[in-house]
């Protein structure tokens, strides 16, 4: 579900009190297999930081995905797969507190609920925030696997195109106030 590279997103920010909006949160999918690799990117993604909670809401279009093959776009979006139609969101709750005073690369350990395709499952995931003057960048890359949503294939092509396991990577760009 992710890529392996990812350079730096232009991004749109609108601070609304103490929450930062990223709306161009950058979310990627890779995946990996004998038969091909497979990529999605979604710029299309809106992300909230709470300045005073700590808390991270992404929330994410399933039908903005784009691949590089239309076959591949339509498998994702079917109902055998993501049922997008269903499911048309992902999201990704942290209510943990983050403290953001000094510049700085910080490792966090975010703790949250990742809800794909219905299906919401606690996640503990690695992020690593760089805080320079006023931006705050958020980068993190980590697995999921798909049968834990109810994502899969029994049989046939798509079965043995797509991993059982796929890396996400997230990066979102927050302007502070």
């Amino acid at each position: 579900m992710i890529l392996m590279t990812v350079g730096i997103l232009t991004t749109a920010f609108s601070p609304i009190g103490d929450k930062l909006v990223s709306s161009e949160t950058h979310i990627k999918f890779f995946s990996t297999t004998p038969a091909e690799d497979i990529e999605a990117n979604n710029f299309k993604s809106v992300s909230t930081f709470n300045q005073a909670t700590g808390e991270l809401v992404f929330s994410v279009p399933m039908q903005s995905f784009e691949f590089e093959k239309s076959k591949m776009q339509k498998h994702f979006n079917s109902s055998k797969f993501l049922d997008t139609k269903s499911n048309p969101k992902a999201t990704l709750n942290n209510p943990e507190k983050v403290d953001f005073n000094k510049s700085g690369v910080y490792s966090a350990l975010v703790t949250g609920d990742l809800t794909i395709n219905g299906v919401t499952k606690a996640i503990n995931e690695n992020v690593t925030f760089e805080v320079k003057g006023n931006e705050i960048i958020l980068n993190s890359k980590f697995n999921i696997t798909l049968a834990d949503y109810k994502i899969a294939f029994e049989k046939g092509k798509p079965s043995t195109n797509i991993a059982k396991t796929v890396e996400v990577t997230v990066i979102a760009k927050y302007q502070k106030s």
